[in-house]
């Protein structure tokens, strides 16, 4: 009853605007009227996903990453609906999701599956500057939280342990193919933070003449409390090599600073790190095929390896086939991981350096 009536109330709004458009129209017969049919204020667009992942070692501990954690399980991940609204210099995004997948990217909210993934409003000053205030997906890194914005259905461990979103203000702004942002943020993934320090967050980024080649030098910055700094630095570089194959590559750097006590000196800095490489390839319309190749570096036991023996290191290879048909994407994907120490489990319940995952997706996008 609820969707009828949020359909109709749309509807209705639509036909409403397109009445009020058609009877401003000029007197003047020779100026054709706005055509109805685009006379409509809003933009509707999401998607839903599900799939099935097993790990050889028959453990769902074995999965650091996020949103796949499962085992031997079909799991329903994230039904997602953004609206998009602009009228002359302002604008307004919602974007909802609703699921485990958006309850985990909105993982300091109270435990529900149905959340607020961005909510901001825009306004642009005289057509240079672009003021946003609100909450929006973070600009760190290469992966986005949306499964059909990805290739691999799988997140890379970069995404994982950055940031997920910011709640602030920016200002952006371009300079033929440089652009600019610069903004104020809540602490990292908070919607809601009353009087703690804030981050200062920033991207630039620069593109070649034909847009083959974009790069992308993003930052955030910090202090979660009186004793603590945090800082993140990192770089996004994509080319189009040809129609068919074309590369992303992520590194990001991760530090964290920490005195005894407010008076007291920082130390040094404790720090994770990591890179990856992404190759796609696209023979036809209706198959892509993405191998990405990361290494991830927690030598000093700041999060996968804090429950370790010692830090260490993390090499995982995903390969991921993008069968489309339609709307619908199709992904069966095979991810290796190897580490330094023995972070994952095996069958037979002993520890292992080594953990082999299949998973099979299915995307739907409108």
């Amino acid at each position: 009853m609820l969707q009828r009536f949020f359909a109709t109330g749309i509807a209705l709004s639509c036909l409403f605007v397109a009445q009020a458009q058609q009877s401003a129209a000029p007197v003047d017969s020779t100026i054709t009227a706005p055509a109805a049919a685009s006379s409509c204020p809003f933009t509707i667009s999401g998607g839903a996903d599900a799939y099935f992942r097993y790990n050889l070692g028959e453990d769902a501990a074995n999965n650091f990453t996020s949103f796949t954690n499962s085992q031997n399980s079909f799991e329903l991940g994230m039904v997602t609906v953004k609206a998009e609204h602009s009228k002359g210099k302002v604008g307004m995004v919602a974007d909802l999701g609703f699921g485990q997948r958006a309850e985990d990217f909105s993982y300091t909210d109270a435990n529900t599956r149905f959340i607020i993934k961005q909510l901001y409003l825009s306004y642009t000053l005289k057509n240079k500057v672009k003021f946003t205030a609100g909450s929006w997906a973070t600009h760190v890194g290469y992966e986005l939280v949306d499964p059909f914005g990805n290739r691999n259905y799988s997140m890379s461990y970069m995404f994982s342990y950055g940031p997920f979103f910011h709640t602030g203000l920016k200002a952006e702004t371009s300079f033929g193919k440089s652009g600019f942002m610069l903004g104020v943020a809540n602490q990292t993934d908070l919607k809601s933070a009353n009087f703690s320090n804030k981050y200062i967050i920033g991207q630039y980024s620069v593109a070649t003449k034909n847009d083959k080649v974009k790069a992308y030098l993003n930052f955030q910055a910090g202090k979660p409390d009186d004793v603590t700094k945090v800082s993140q630095i990192d770089l996004v570089v994509t080319g189009a090599i040809t129609d068919k194959f074309s590369i992303g590559v992520n590194g990001t750097l991760a530090g964290v600073k920490s005195k005894p006590t407010t008076d007291g000196e920082y130390g040094d800095a404790s720090n994770w790190y990591g890179g990856a490489l992404y190759l796609n390839f696209d023979p036809t319309s209706w198959l892509g095929l993405t191998l990405r190749s990361e290494y991830f570096n927690d030598d000093d036991q700041l999060l996968v390896f804090s429950g370790a023996a010692a830090g260490g290191n993390i090499l995982a290879t995903t390969l991921s086939a993008n069968f489309k048909v339609d709307a619908l994407t199709f992904i069966p994907e095979i991810r290796f991981e190897k580490a330094s120490e023995d972070i994952y489990v095996s069958d037979s319940g002993a520890g292992t350096d080594a953990s082999t995952t299949f998973l099979l997706a299915a995307v739907y996008k409108f």
